[in-house]
């Protein structure tokens, strides 16, 4: 391998890391934000049935 060969190598690798530096995060940050919103929505519909559900007797 040529000096210029690692240079590539190294810049590419660099490019890389950059990127899944960037992405990772984001992509984590919509997932809870996904969980966030859906454990919302699960509690609000936990606390306001619909009308037309059967009521549970226990």
């Amino acid at each position: 391998m040529s000096y210029r060969d690692y240079v590539i190598a190294a810049y590419a690798v660099f490019a890389v890391m950059l990127a899944w530096d960037y992405l990772v995060p984001k992509l984590l940050a919509r997932s809870a934000l996904r969980a966030i919103r859906n454990r919302q929505r699960r509690a609000l519909s936990a606390q306001n049935p619909p009308s037309d559900a059967p009521l549970s007797r226990g």
